[in-house]
């Protein structure tokens, strides 16, 4: 008799029916076991807690910015990039089976939404925002209560697994409106057809210490994608620095670069090397 498959588990921040749902989807596959966490500290310790074989965490939403407590939480950890997705951010409001936009009073979901739907709020401003912890969670809720006079904002998905009626679609201020995740595993692997690279740096207090920092990658004409500094807890006016290259570890000009740069920052870690995405 043969075995059962066993599935690829992955966590993700936030309950069924998020945006972190749908990447995971969009990544690997609807084969794999979703594991929700409810926090971004539970998230990240997932693999470790053996929850998880995988966690996927946002990093950058292309109008919101970065996502600070997951840099924060992965220099924290030990885990490393294996791949990236980016999905498009379509907001709808959703409410129970049965109740109609006219009686609609209140509107909840994560912080971050409700912002990006600043044009649907000011053409309705009889409606009142409610901020909850997450998109999904909030759409769960209101199926729940049962309460027509309650809707939430959130991914379509979340509507279909909670059944949920989508009374407005697509509120989002702009269109081009993305996420970006990232896939973090305990294993250092990195795949032939990486060809991104992101790092985190500390450099000492000198002047030009940032651009002899760059130098090596500007010297071998390797792209600089992002760039982005989060402070040291504990050490004010300290500040680690985070990188994107457009550059993988298979290439021994990368490789000569970040030797460079270990000589000439205080302290330097690799994050993983693993293959872009595409929107």
């Amino acid at each position: 008799m043969s075995q059962p498959s066993v599935k690829t588990r992955v966590a993700f921040q936030g309950e069924r029916g998020a945006f972190s749902e749908e990447a995971a989807v969009k990544l690997l596959g609807e084969e794999i076991q979703l594991v929700p966490r409810p926090t971004f500290e539970s998230l990240f310790v997932a693999i470790n807690e053996d929850a998880a074989d995988y966690v996927l965490a946002p990093v950058e939403n292309s109008l919101a910015g970065s996502v600070h407590r997951s840099y924060d939480l992965l220099l924290e950890s030990s885990l490393h990039i294996s791949a990236e997705v980016i999905i498009p951010i379509r907001h709808h409001l959703i409410a129970c089976a049965g109740a109609s936009f006219d009686e609609i009073k209140t509107v909840e979901s994560h912080p971050v939404a409700l912002a990006q739907c600043e044009r649907f709020f000011a053409a309705h401003p009889q409606l009142q925002r409610i901020a909850t912890e997450d998109t999904a969670g909030s759409v769960a809720k209101v199926v729940e209560r049962g309460d027509p006079t309650r809707a939430a904002i959130a991914g379509i998905r979340a509507a279909k697994i909670y059944g949920g009626a989508v009374l407005r679609e697509n509120l989002e201020d702009h269109a081009e409106n993305y996420t970006r995740f990232v896939l973090l595993t305990s294993s250092t692997s990195v795949d032939s057809g990486a060809d991104k690279l992101s790092l985190v740096m500390k450099l000492p207090h000198k002047s030009g210490a940032l651009h002899r920092a760059l130098q090596p990658f500007a010297d071998r004409g390797i792209d600089l994608l992002k760039i982005e500094s989060r402070p040291i807890k504990g050490r004010p006016w300290e500040y680690h620095f985070y990188l994107d290259l457009q550059a993988s570890t298979n290439d021994e000009k990368v490789i000569k670069a970040l030797a460079e740069l270990g000589e000439r920052a205080a302290e330097v870690r690799v994050l993983g090397c693993y293959q872009a995405g595409s929107r």
